[in-house]
């Protein structure tokens, strides 16, 4: 059985795409029962961001689950595989679980080292083991990709600066506009991204801040921390009106402003340009939004490049990171092949060591007149004889484990010792 993992990321696709690819909150417990309702698949994670959407899945067959997967794609995204196929990346087994490492590392982020990724991965594999989806080889994979993300950000300075995605948008935008003293701005969304970019402002000191949400007591709450006050999503027009900019990252799965709803905005606004931040994905603001006059619509797109001018002072932690993680990979998969070699392994030493002592028992009762020293000499020199020959076996069965090679190596054993049925 193979570890694989099939995904689609801010570098390998579009934004267009990444955003059809993108699998809502609620959706996922659907998408996980997908996945885990494939013939070759064992246990699935799905984790789904605002950079990347990837299937995490434990596999029968390698080529076959492929196939599943690549179906599963494209059924959310509702691209064909043709075009679909060219974006899709896939890892498997010691590379699957590298890659893992550097996503909750923070190394494969818009916003080098963001830390707010490793809580992503963290509540992906918590709602897959709600849905009963991850088992013991997925779980125990997340669980070294948590604790690999957490020491690389107390240990290196990958973290350093400015690393969060909803921070890197509140700098952004304050980089656009000079300062955000004088600003007014409204927060819409009151989710992970949007409390981000609330606790970025509190350190900017904008004038005013209003908060949007659908739940209101969520949107009061955030609001609250940065002294601003909420706002009904029914009166988002008008205060487009007011606002200098613009942030916007909720979970809706269409747009919230229309460009009809801004262009209306800006004929209210006497000349005053607005900012729009929205970094949603799938997006909040409708692209055509940018050729409005009076108006700029950052998205995505532009803080990739505006988060690529400051990766500087963290780019020069990678290599101690890099290095990290190799030595954690290396130390998950070592423990994946001696979890999943030792029950065959203790097979076939058990069915070896029974044979021993049944002719260690023969040849005493045919020699009873042997001494203490013989017997205890005997049983030496016959533990040594099946130490020496299982030694190189059982170096085989743990350096093959979790690949097809060692399900036929194990399966080989079983049939040769006649270990499907030990107590035979």
């Amino acid at each position: 059985m193979s570890i694989v993992v099939m995904g689609v990321s801010h570098r390998s696709a579009p934004l267009e795409l990444l955003e059809r690819c993108t699998v809502a909150a609620a959706d996922v417990p659907k998408r996980l029962g997908d996945l885990a309702s494939c013939e070759n698949v064992s246990e699935a994670v799905v984790v789904s961001t605002c950079n990347r959407t990837e299937a995490y899945v434990l596999a029968e067959k390698f080529h076959a689950a492929y196939g599943e997967l690549r179906d599963f794609f494209c059924t959310l995204s509702g691209v064909a595989p043709a075009v679909l196929s060219d974006h899709l990346y896939v890892h498997y087994d010691d590379a699957a679980a590298h890659h893992l490492f550097r996503v909750a590392s923070g190394l494969e982020s818009v916003v080098l080292g963001e830390h707010e990724i490793l809580g992503q991965v963290r509540a992906a594999r918590d709602i897959a083991r709600d849905e009963g989806t991850v088992g013991a080889v997925l779980n125990q994979l997340f669980q070294h990709g948590l604790a690999a993300g957490k020491r690389v950000r107390s240990q290196t300075g990958i973290s350093r600066g400015t690393a969060s995605v909803s921070h890197a948008a509140v700098s952004m935008a304050t980089d656009h506009l000079g300062s955000l003293e004088t600003a007014q701005v409204l927060v819409v969304g009151a989710g992970d991204m949007a409390e981000g970019m609330i606790v970025a402002l509190a350190a900017a000191g904008p004038a005013t801040v209003q908060v949007a949400n659908r739940t209101p007591s969520h949107a009061h709450a955030l609001a609250a921390r940065v002294g601003g006050h909420h706002l009904p999503l029914s009166r988002l027009e008008d205060a487009l009106v007011e606002v200098d900019l613009l942030l916007t990252s909720t979970g809706a799965t269409s747009v919230i402003v229309d460009h009809a709803s801004v262009d209306a905005v800006i004929e209210r606004r006497a000349g005053r340009p607005l900012l729009i931040v929205d970094i949603a994905v799938p997006r909040d603001v409708d692209p055509a939004v940018a050729r409005i006059g009076g108006v700029t619509l950052l998205d995505m797109d532009d803080l990739s490049r505006f988060a690529a001018l400051g990766r500087a002072g963290r780019e020069a932690e990678v290599a101690a990171v890099e290095a990290m993680l190799v030595a954690e990979t290396a130390r998950f998969c070592d423990s994946r092949s001696a979890r999943e070699m030792a029950p065959v392994i203790e097979s076939l030493r058990g069915r070896a060591e029974t044979v021993r002592r049944v002719e260690i028992e023969r040849t005493l009762a045919a020699h009873p007149g042997l001494g203490a020293d013989a017997r205890e000499a005997l049983d030496r020199a016959t533990a040594s004889l099946v130490n020496k020959l299982l030694h190189h076996p059982t170096v085989a069965l743990k350096s093959a484990a979790g690949k097809s090679k060692g399900d036929r190596l194990a399966d080989a054993v079983r049939d040769l010792f006649d270990l499907w049925n030990p107590s035979a």
